[in-house]
């Protein structure tokens, strides 16, 4: 047998093996909704084929903070590596509106949160953008959230981050509200979506095109009942030219509204101004528990297709950024194209849009 006789018949095996080695894992695919029987590499398998690809459609990241809590941020050359790696064209940042206080050991103090001393957020959020190459910079869509919500001169702030960076900023937000653990005000005032401080906010919002992010819990820690929801509506109806993303729907694990999809139906089919993120607990509890898109949810995030945004919700940290963004994979794979399409990129460049609200 000469060498290139040789050669071609080592080839010929190899590929051989290749093609069992294909065969095999398109056999374990098209079984993986089948039981699997107990063993050792049970658990593994499922994690595998449960976790969604990043290798899909492009998507953008509609909620996502720059810094933690203590103001701090792995920086934003790991943000865009972490874009890089799970394909997300665009992202809304944010600052955060607060710094959470610590003891005289260094630890975080659960629940006490100062926004006196976040103005600066806006500040090194500004900064680390307009560093940024061209093509690097127009990805990053940053928003003003550094001030306290029940402070009159709210508005001062923002118009002062529009003067210093001109042409920056492309709306207002996370506003911190109504919180589980965050409260803005430092033990002052309660924050909510319809406090008075907050209305020259959303006139200017109106007024400069600029769109509105509002956490705003819609119950109190322990209840299922959305005690605070007419407080946002109130807020919604009093302005209907500005354009609210409700962050996170209203809900989180310690105030679980019990009927939140009736709450929202009945917010999406009467107030055009609203749009919803579907970022933080409301996905993980609600949308697709376990990872599996709940039919229900599914079902009315098809009825207002046009009117849902979804986002990663990560604090400054972007190791982990890839899993929280592309976990919305399973929902969009539930709908119908344009559906996804329009959830995972669509809307939000219809809420930044001034001709948004019909």
């Amino acid at each position: 047998m000469t060498a290139v006789q040789s050669g071609t018949s080592l080839l010929s095996n190899a590929s051989i093996v290749r093609c069992r080695l294909i065969l095999g894992m398109v056999l374990i695919i098209s079984s993986a909704g089948a039981v699997i029987p107990e063993g050792e590499h049970q658990g593994e398998a499922v994690r595998v084929f449960s976790r969604p690809s990043i290798t899909e459609r492009s998507i953008i990241d509609a909620h996502c903070h720059f810094v933690d809590c203590a103001q701090d941020s792995d920086g934003m050359d790991a943000l865009l590596t972490a874009m890089d790696a799970a394909n997300v064209s665009h992202c809304v940042i944010f600052g955060l509106p607060v710094v959470v206080r610590q003891d005289s050991r260094g630890n975080n103090q659960p629940g006490y949160a100062d926004s006196a001393k976040a103005y600066i957020t806006d500040l090194r959020l500004a900064r680390a953008v307009d560093a940024l190459k061209p093509g690097q910079r127009e990805r990053c869509l940053p928003f003003i959230c550094g001030f306290n919500p029940t402070d009159p001169n709210a508005v001062g702030h923002i118009r002062r981050m529009l003067a210093w960076y001109p042409g920056l900023w492309r709306g207002i937000g996370e506003i911190l509200t109504r919180h589980d653990q965050l409260d803005p005000t430092a033990g002052t005032e309660e924050a909510r979506a319809n406090h008075p401080a907050l209305d020259p906010v959303y006139v200017f919002a109106a007024s400069n095109g600029m769109p509105v992010w509002i956490h705003s819990n819609a119950g109190r820690a322990g209840s299922e009942e959305p005690v605070y929801y007419n407080e946002l509506r109130d807020a919604v109806e009093r302005h209907p030219g500005t354009r609210f993303v409700w962050c996170h729907g209203g809900y989180s694990r310690e105030a679980p509204i019990a009927d939140i999809t009736t709450m929202l139906d009945d917010l999406l089919s009467t107030c055009p101004n609203v749009w919803i993120d579907l970022s933080w607990t409301v996905y993980d509890d609600c949308v697709a528990p376990d990872g599996i898109p709940d039919e229900e949810w599914v079902a009315l995030i098809e009825r207002y297709s046009d009117r849902f945004l979804i986002g990663s919700d990560v604090t400054g940290r972007f190791d982990g950024y890839a899993d929280e963004i592309r976990k919305y994979d399973a929902l969009l794979r539930e709908l119908s194209a344009d559906a996804a399409e329009r959830i995972g990129s669509g809307n939000l460049w219809d809420v930044l849009s001034t001709d948004s609200i019909q």
